[in-house]
């Protein structure tokens, strides 16, 4: 089992940390950025084409960007509580490196629904 690193490449595109993801530490996943078999996400593709590492540096708020918030990502969020678009707004205010930190830490892979209140 690998352990929980903060690292800023092993953040998904839409705003995961794969460092805390139970798949990637049982090795069973390479993470978003080095899943070649991943052809079937929406985000991680739309981030390769404009050449950026996250949905945080593009120029679409994330709440109104039809990509990031489809029925795939509604339904990760319904069934895990996840806020997908609170971990992108995290990472546009304090950068990527606070965002792996906080998210090793917290050794969590995903912002719950209702974070955003808690931040700053």
């Amino acid at each position: 089992m690998r352990p929980i690193i903060d690292s800023t490449q092993l953040i998904g595109a839409c705003g995961l940390y794969c460092g805390a993801c139970k798949k990637y530490l049982s090795e069973k996943c390479p993470g978003c950025h080095k899943h070649e078999k991943a052809t079937w996400c929406r985000i991680r593709k739309c981030c390769q084409t404009k050449g950026i590492h996250t949905c945080a540096e593009c120029g679409i708020e994330v709440r109104d960007c039809s990509t990031h918030n489809n029925l795939i990502g509604k339904v990760f969020s319904l069934l895990f509580g996840s806020n997908r678009a609170a971990c992108i707004d995290y990472i546009s205010r304090h950068g990527e490196e606070a965002f792996a930190e906080k998210m090793a830490a917290e050794e969590k892979m995903t912002m719950k629904r209702g974070m955003e209140a808690q931040e700053p």
